[in-house]
């Protein structure tokens, strides 16, 4: 079955007759491309976005593009590294140049998920496209989301991929009262958004609120800033994202200061009933928190002063209505609330987000890695999966979000435990979604759009070759967590972690302008005790961290261009 007929496949198994109702209802008597184009011009798209033509430029190949891309040494598992080139090899094929006339200024990577471009999909292929920066066309993406914004901030999250034009099933043609038009699992189609303790919007949004979710860009930005340290990107960027930032909170904030989302968030996750008609997520109200976090970090490095403090103090009151409201002090979770302001009973993956947006104290952090070291809801064989195993509706085969594995929601787990400094517990994720993405690429071939949590297989409903976001599994995690190496472009400074007794590094490794060769040999017996020897070339300065993953120790050292060598303690 190919992409588009499972797509098409998957969408009827989801939604169901409900889903397809609602979409068929939003689309009755749509408006033509041409149409939407031309309100697109009135409501003057991209104008808080300083590029605005498409430069033509040859579109990279992989056979042309494979002898300058990363090339991963890693002899303690060769399937990890024929997995890394396969999901190099399908990214290429869904790289793509912009249509005539779609308005588009860039090159851009797609899920290949069906014929539009998703603001979720194109965040993470962007965090994997990182490692080949400037290659592949990654971070550059999400310039054809930004080129979309309407005037008020807004940014859609699904546009059509030869048109330019906003999903029309998702565009507010006929300027409704803010509402969803699949939403929320419970056989209705568009249902107005009833907000709680707030006024509703006096201008009407340009998109519904299927449109508005997961706003992820700054936390693909900052990705893009620590691996490649272009402090002109975050300047050009801003003011977009700032605009977008003011939008969600006009037309996604409750009455009680939080975030409301929709089934577009998590598709058929048991969650989406408990929050209809408005009710807020534990995701999208972490990813605001987050957001204000990164804008004022941005504002920072920008001069903005006064933008960073306000921005801080934003996130400091939306983590705090966070933890009063959706926290549960006895099961020690986080919950979505109804549209009454109830915590709902579900424990899902997104109870996690908070931890990448910096909400929970040291206590709360705790208690969330032991819902991960818990068997009975996240420890699955593969972890982490969407929906915790002790709830009812859980698949152990996936399905979708009632259980399988996705590497969006474990690469935010893994940032978010990052965060805390729970190290090791991420390492010990990505490695596991590794090895049994490893197991199935043995069987398959190929890597999947999601995985069993309870098994060594694809997902029950799943695509295959997909690439997609399941590129950050085997290449960003291969590179960070299976070699070891964390690049911190601001500081010029690369950490290598150091593991095992084989072969490892990597050639080609970009980071921060530059172009690598590493490689550690594990050596004995010496009278000091065993140790890595190291050996360098470099197309320019910067300084290397070494962790022994044995003894956490650390040694710093100066690797100037040119040939290096140096020797690190094992114990």
């Amino acid at each position: 079955m190919n992409n588009t007929a499972f797509s098409m496949t998957r969408s009827a198994i989801v939604f169901g007759v409900f889903f397809t109702t609602a979409i068929c209802a939003a689309a009755e008597n749509p408006p033509s491309p041409q149409t939407s184009a031309g309100n697109a011009e009135k409501s003057v798209q991209g104008r808080y976005f300083a590029k605005k033509e498409y430069a033509p430029a040859a579109l990279p190949k992989f056979a042309a593009t494979k002898d300058k891309l990363p090339a991963p040494i890693f002899e303690e598992n060769p399937v990890w590294v024929r997995m890394y080139w396969k999901s190099w090899e399908l990214a290429f094929r869904n790289f793509h140049e912009p249509a005539a006339g779609s308005g588009y200024v860039t090159q851009f990577s797609d899920a290949a998920f069906n014929q539009n471009i998703f603001q979720w999909d194109t965040c993470f292929l962007t965090m994997f496209c990182n490692a080949a920066h400037p290659l592949t066309p990654g971070i550059g993406s999400l310039d054809n989301f930004y080129c979309k914004q309407y005037d008020d901030g807004e940014i859609p999250r699904e546009i059509d991929r030869a048109t330019g034009v906003c999903f029309a099933a998702w565009l507010n043609a006929k300027k409704k009262p803010f509402y969803s038009t699949g939403g929320w699992n419970t056989g209705k189609s568009n249902v107005p958004v009833a907000y709680r303790g707030r006024k509703p919007p006096e201008q009407p949004s340009h998109v519904t609120l299927d449109a508005l979710n997961h706003p992820i860009f700054t936390w693909a930005e900052m990705e893009h800033y620590r691996t490649v340290g272009d402090r002109g990107r975050v300047a050009l960027v801003y003011e977009p994202l700032a605009r977008y930032y003011q939008s969600l909170k006009v037309y996604l904030r409750q009455g009680n200061g939080l975030y409301m989302t929709d089934w577009a968030s998590m598709d058929n996750s048991q969650r989406n009933p408990h929050l209809d008609g408005g009710g807020c997520g534990i995701d999208i109200s972490s990813e605001m928190a987050m957001f204000a976090r990164d804008l004022a970090a941005m504002a920072e490095m920008l001069g903005k002063k006064d933008d960073a403090r306000q921005y801080r103090v934003e996130a400091e009151e939306t983590a705090a209505l966070i933890n009063k409201l959706m926290w549960d002090p006895e099961k020690k979770f986080y919950f979505d609330l109804t549209l009454e302001g109830k915590r709902a009973p579900v424990k899902t993956v997104a109870g996690f987000w908070p931890l990448i947006a910096g909400v929970p104290s040291r206590e709360q952090a705790e208690a969330l890695v032991a819902q991960l070291k818990n068997p009975q809801t996240f420890a699955r064989l593969h972890r982490v999966p969407t929906s915790a195993a002790d709830e009812p509706g859980y698949n152990p085969k996936g399905e979708y979000w009632r259980g399988s594995v996705w590497a969006p929601t474990n690469t935010m787990v893994i940032r978010g435990l990052e965060r805390y400094g729970y190290g090791d517990l991420a390492r010990e994720i990505a490695l596991n979604h590794l090895t049994n993405m490893g197991l199935v690429f043995e069987k398959t071939g190929t890597v999947w759009e999601n995985y069993a949590p309870d098994s060594s297989e694809p997902g029950s409903m799943s695509g295959r070759d997909f690439v997609g976001w399941t590129g950050i599994g085997p290449i960003l995690y291969l590179l960070e967590f299976g070699i070891g190496l964390m690049p911190d472009a601001p500081r010029n400074e690369l950490r290598w972690e150091l593991r095992g007794a084989k072969k490892v590094g990597c050639e080609r490794y970009r980071f921060n302008g530059r172009v690598v060769d590493l490689l550690a040999t594990y050596e004995l017996p010496y009278p000091e005790g065993d140790r890595w020897r190291i050996r360098i070339v470099s197309d320019g300065d910067f300084t290397l961290k070494t962790i022994s993953g044995y003894t956490h120790r650390e040694k710093k050292f100066t690797v100037k261009k040119g040939e290096n060598a140096f020797e690190v303690p094992a114990l």
